[in-house]
């Protein structure tokens, strides 16, 4: 566990990220001009189809004012607080990357939202949290860095509430080895794809039944084809946080989506109630 998790950090480190966006955020005017999370969608959402992909998933999952959602692998905080701002809901995101979670609270300053969103460092192995705690919990592009997913889909539905829901919206295997480097790895190395229907069965046998179910393949085949028409993306962008790399590592992703070597689902599941506790007590 000790090794994959290592790996995930050294990739998303992310050295000197918020003087980065301080710097590219000027674009928007003075520092004490508050922005939008619309604003900032370009470079705050780490997953296919950006802030689209959030709001359907939120719509799926049903988020609702009167909930407490936590994002795990929550990045630099987009998800979180396009959710707060558009369902009024309160919004909790845990990352690996400590510059990550420095970055989110700076840009959740920029957005005046610290009421309604908060951020903290820390393991999706291992949630600092009280069991049967969140109303709902969000998995967007996180689960592919997750060697251990027993462990991770156990953590979740220990925090959740008897009923409560568990969205994901993750890349999955298709059968070929994918091209590297993509968005959440550099290599094989720290890579931990599963099938779709192996995903359904690990997250199921973790106390979770099944509400819905989606191939998102197509929709993100063809948003990456209208990227490559459309020309330079929007500044500023996920490079900001990712390095002048990211889009080699976007380019990667689509390639191996349009090739048939991965896939994107979609899909919502409800908490079982407990009745052995997956870890013991609470945090």
């Amino acid at each position: 566990m000790t090794d994959a998790l290592d790996g995930a950090r050294e990739h998303y480190r992310a050295t000197g990220l918020t003087e980065r966006l301080k710097v590219a955020l000027t674009v928007f005017g003075p520092e004490d001009q508050p922005l939008t999370p619309r604003q900032l969608a370009a470079l705050d959402h780490f997953h296919t189809r950006g802030l689209a992909a959030t709001a359907d998933l939120a719509h799926l999952a049903g988020i609702t004012a009167d909930m407490s959602v936590l994002d795990v692998g929550s990045g630099v905080g987009g998800p979180a607080r396009f959710l707060a701002a558009t369902r009024g809901c309160r919004v909790t995101g845990i990352d690996l990357s400590e510059p990550f979670v420095e970055a989110a609270r700076y840009l959740t300053q920029r957005t005046g939202q610290g009421e309604r969103v908060s951020f903290h460092s820390g393991s999706a192995l291992d949630l600092p949290f009280d069991s049967n705690c969140f109303d709902a919990v969000l998995l967007q592009h996180v689960a592919m860095n997750i060697a251990e997913r027993t462990r991770l889909y156990e953590e979740i539905r220990r925090v959740l509430k008897p009923g409560g829901r568990f969205a994901i919206f993750d890349v999955v295997a298709n059968g070929s080895e994918p091209y590297y480097p993509v968005p959440w790895s550099r290599t094989p190395a720290t890579s931990f794809l599963l099938t779709a229907d192996a995903t359904r069965t690990a997250i199921e046998q973790a106390g979770f039944h099944t509400l819905a179910w989606q191939n998102d393949t197509e929709a993100a085949k063809a948003w990456f084809t209208e990227l490559r028409a459309s020309g330079l993306p929007p500044s500023p962008n996920l490079g900001v946080v990712m390095g002048p790399d990211f889009a080699e590592l976007a380019a990667n992703l689509g390639r191996n989506l349009l090739e048939g070597r991965l896939e994107i689902l979609t899909a919502v599941f409800e908490a079982a109630p407990m009745t052995t506790p997956a870890h013991e007590g609470n945090r």
